[in-house]
């Protein structure tokens, strides 16, 4: 009696039940929360450009006015030639500059001395150097102050107190720039040096041929920062500078504000103006900023 095999049953595997797919926001969950701060970062703005539209009693009213009846726009004509603004441009354009310029040299040069060359002492000048940027400007601005002047009495005149250049002399390299080049410098490779030595390049022709050109977001971006922070300074021209020909932009806003009475819409409006070389920099530059940023300290 012959019996028959029946074949064996294969049984597919269970599959898995169809996965539901879930609702997705356009745009990064983080934008929940960023447009609200974004707003109140600009709230302070909007409304200086609203009060430099007001009249002065429409400023000084309570509670507060926030579009004005009729626009007027005269408050910056009146503001500019309430006060010598254009030689006030003039001062801040000219110490910008000169600050902008040796900073780019100096710091790139000491940047790259700092990453590429081996010198003694160097760690601990560098070291040095660092520990400069946890000091508070409080507390040198006196014996800046005093070597400025000194500056004034014994080396050049133009140098010293009530001198436009005395705006320039502490600013003309920083240790920030110094740290933020060399850091940057230590990205770039070093094979590349090495083959432009071989040919016989110098050191300076390597800088300024070969590292220089390969960092230009990093020097864009300290081009911006300097360029914002010397326009924008007031404390240092409030400490040295006295005369009227002399005083930058920042320092002359302060014709706007009085003992008793502050006329608000031609503050406000002087601001604006003051401030549209600055935002123009910054629309211009911003696209260097994380690019410098994300490949600056990768290397130390």
């Amino acid at each position: 009696m012959t019996t028959t095999e029946s074949p064996p049953v294969t049984t597919a595997p269970p599959q898995a039940p169809p996965r539901r797919r879930g609702w997705r926001l356009p745009f990064s969950p983080w934008h929940l929360l960023l447009i609200p701060l974004t707003f109140l970062l600009v709230v302070p703005l909007l409304w200086m450009l609203i009060t430099s539209l007001l009249t002065e009693g429409e400023a000084n009213r309570f509670p507060p006015v926030l579009w004005p009846a009729q626009p007027r726009f005269e408050n910056y004509s009146d503001a500019w030639a309430a006060a010598p603004f254009g030689h006030f441009f003039l001062n801040s354009t000219l110490v910008t500059l000169v600050v902008l310029v040796s900073n780019l040299v100096v710091c790139s040069l000491a940047g790259y001395a700092f990453a590429r060359i081996r010198f003694l002492g160097r760690t601990a000048l560098f070291v040095t150097l660092m520990a400069t940027l946890m000091v508070p400007f409080q507390v040198t601005m006196i014996p800046v102050f005093l070597i400025v002047k000194w500056f004034g009495d014994n080396v050049w005149e133009v140098l010293g107190i009530n001198h436009i250049g005395a705006l320039m002399l502490p600013n003309l390299a920083t240790a920030f720039g110094i740290f933020f080049l060399r850091q940057f410098f230590l990205t770039v490779p070093v094979e590349l040096e090495e083959a432009a030595r071989v040919d016989g390049t110098s050191r300076i022709g390597v800088l300024f041929k070969i590292v220089l050109p390969l960092s230009l977001p990093a020097m864009s971006t300290l081009a911006a920062l300097t360029v914002l922070t010397s326009w924008n300074d007031f404390l240092w021209p409030l400490i040295v500078i006295t005369s009227q020909d002399q005083m930058t932009v920042p320092l002359g806003l302060s014709y706007f504000q009085g003992a008793h009475r502050v006329n608000w819409p031609l503050l406000m409006a002087a601001n604006v103006m003051s401030l549209l070389p600055m935002l123009l920099v910054f629309v211009g530059a911003q696209r260097y900023f994380v690019q410098s940023v994300a490949s600056t300290g990768i290397k130390g």
